[in-house]
């Protein structure tokens, strides 16, 4: 993995991870600034409670060494959240600001996920030989015929 790339990883991943660790410690304390936000755009305030909780989960997974599933899950609900963030403060005609800041977390949360060092991932998303070692699979299995 290239200086650079690993760079831009950790700038992206830290600051996914502060977000989320500071944001989450903010729904779980029902910050007023935070609240106040929650009942404006239409969501009840125990909403708070269930982000808060998940939000310092997601951030521990993202953050932690190994667990590649884990953090594959984890990735997928940080840009669940901020896109349904954006969404969200769209429909209910909130300014800009409201809009730009969760869609720039979800483009880091994008970019964290794409240049994730190998031993945080699963597999590779377009390994060389999928096609050929499925068929050499399929091809060593007996078919039994009814």
């Amino acid at each position: 993995m290239g200086k650079t790339r690993l760079i831009v990883f950790w700038l992206t991943t830290a600051t996914i991870g502060f977000t989320w660790l500071s944001g989450g410690v903010a729904d779980l304390i029902h910050r007023p600034e935070t609240l106040e936000g929650m009942v404006k755009i239409g969501y009840p305030p125990y909403i708070l409670t269930i982000l808060g909780f998940w939000k310092i989960a997601g951030a521990v997974a993202i953050l932690a060494p190994r667990f590649p599933r884990l953090k594959e899950w984890a990735y997928a609900g940080t840009f669940f959240e901020l896109t349904g963030a954006v969404a969200s403060h769209a429909f209910s005609g909130s300014s800009a600001q409201h809009l730009i800041w969760p869609g720039l977390f979800a483009l880091c949360s994008v970019v964290s996920w794409a240049l994730r060092p190998q031993s945080r991932t699963i597999g590779t998303l377009f390994p060389a030989m999928a096609g050929k070692s499925q068929s050499m699979a399929l091809a060593g299995r007996r078919v039994v015929a009814d």
